[in-house]
Order: structure tokens, then C-alpha cells, then sequence
């Protein structure tokens, strides 16, 4: 799943939106970042990128996207963790990051309330999550074709987790939950284009855990993986099809 995960959605769906965060991060210009959910390390290749000097430690609960992300982005420290329980002393992080990642929390607030710990006074900690589902061109086009494809029990995934901060209210309100300062909220825009919308499409059948509600209906991966290539066609056109994405971007400080 990570190497789909990271073949055909990262560079169309994730790494846009990872650009956007590693600047916003030069800005705050950090000596210590902590990663969370860092996946296959899509968003710490920009920061290094973007900050070759930061010290950075990469963190995720699935070992098998450290494994990929140690290779896509050697110059981290990376390392399998819990977010709600974090193997690291604190105060000693000038900055945290999250992309996408916050809404795979099972206790949310408890995951920013162990990022407020590891921060240092004045340090920040930088999310974002993706708004409304039908402002995420790819992902509404998905849904719709599993919604065909299994009428009478359609997938929740992309519904409940990847868009469960769809209000960014809930988002702010388990980030202050955690004893961390909204300071700032953006709702940015973003374009991505794939190579074809086959590849977008077995991005998400194959790449996330949509994979595994495909699989508990009897569902012919070919022929699903086929169908939402086709609503992609449909609604974006056939060559090279581009999405607009919306998230939220919320940066936070430790109370005091």
C-alpha cells in the first residue's frame, strides 16, 4: 500500500500541498522539527529541501511507510511512533509539523497535547487537512464511483477520515484542546495534475485503506479500479486531468 500510496498520489495530491508547507516552515525558520504521520516522507524531503540545516525527526505509527520514507528522505532522523505517545523528551522542538495526518488520530486532542509538550516557548506546530470533500476533485470522483459500484454498502473511508476536519472549527477545537494558541487558520487552494486518471485511480484503491473496504465487498480491483478511472475521465477530462484540492492550514503556539 505505501509504495501505490506514494507512486501515483503523492506527486499529484500530497506533494503540492507539501511545497506550501516547507515554506511556511523557512518562514518560522526552525534549528528542530518534529514530523508526525510523515507517511513516505513526502513533506520532510521539501523541508530539507527548503531548510537543508533544520534537524528533523520523521515519525510514523506504520513501520513500513518509515521504511519507504528513510529512503525517499535519508537526510531525517526517522522513527516509528505513536503521536498520542511520543518516545521523545520535551520541551526540545522549535516546530511540528502534520500533513494530513491529524484526521488518523484516534485521540486527537491527545496527540496535540504531546506536541505541546515537545515544544519549546514560542516554538509552533503547523497542520493542515483537507476541507469539504467536494472541494477535492479526485477524491469526490472516487466516492461517486464506489457509490455506483456498491449501492448497498457504499465505502466510508474517504468520507469519514481523510474529510473528518472538513469543518475547520472541530480542527481548531481539538488543537486548543491540547493546550496549544490558534494563532492562525488559511484555507488554501491547490491544483495538482496526474499522468492519466488510471493512475489517480489506483492511487486510491490500491494506496489508502480504501483498499481493504474494496476488498471486504467481493470487489474486482480491475474492474473498480476501471470505473473511477472512468468518473475521473468524466468529470476532469481524459488527458493529464487536473484537481482542485482545498485544505486547512492551522498553525499553533503552547499556552501559557
Amino acid at each position: 500500500m505505501a509504495e501505490a500510496y506514494q507512486r501515483y498520489l503523492v506527486p499529484t495530491v500530497f506533494g503540492p500541498f507539501a511545497h506550501d508547507l516547507a515554506e511556511r516552515a523557512a518562514r518560522l525558520g526552525p534549528a528542530r522539527a518534529l514530523e508526525l504521520a510523515a507517511g513516505t516522507g513526502v513533506l520532510t524531503h521539501a523541508v530539507l529541501a527548503t531548510l537543508p540545516s533544520v534537524e528533523i525527526i520523521a515519525t510514523d505509527v506504520s513501520a513500513s511507510m518509515v521504511k519507504l520514507g528513510e529512503r525517499r528522505a535519508s537526510g531525517a532522523v526517522w522513527r516509528t511512533a505513536d503521536a498520542m505517545d511520543l518516545p521523545l523528551d520535551g520541551p526540545t522542538f522549535d516546530l511540528v509539523l502534520c500533513q494530513f495526518g491529524v484526521m488518523f488520530f484516534p485521540d486527537k486532542p491527545a496527540a496535540f497535547s504531546e506536541a505541546r509538550r515537545v515544544l519549546v516557548d514560542g516554538g509552533s506546530c503547523v497542520v493542515n487537512a483537507w476541507g469539504p470533500l467536494d472541494a477535492h476533485d479526485f477524491e469526490a470522483a472516487v466516492v461517486a464511483a464506489c457509490d455506483r459500484l456498491f449501492p448497498h454498502h457504499p465505502p466510508r473511508f474517504l468520507r469519514s477520515v481523510p474529510h473528518y476536519y472538513a469543518d475547520v472549527d472541530t480542527l481548531v477545537a481539538d488543537v486548543e484542546a491540547g493546550c496549544l494558541s490558534v494563532v492562525d487558520v488559511e484555507h488554501v487552494v491547490l491544483e495538482g495534475r496526474a499522468g492519466s486518471a488510471a493512475d489517480i485511480a489506483a492511487g486510491y484503491c490500491l494506496g489508502t485503506p480504501l483498499r481493504a473496504e474494496i476488498e471486504a465487498r467481493g470487489g474486482d480491483f480491475e474492474a473498480v479500479v476501471d470505473e473511477v478511472a472512468a468518473e475521473i475521465e468524466r468529470r476532469l477530462g481524459t488527458t493529464a486531468p487536473t484537481g482542485r484540492r482545498q485544505a486547512h492550514v492551522v498553525t499553533s503556539r503552547p499556552e501559557h
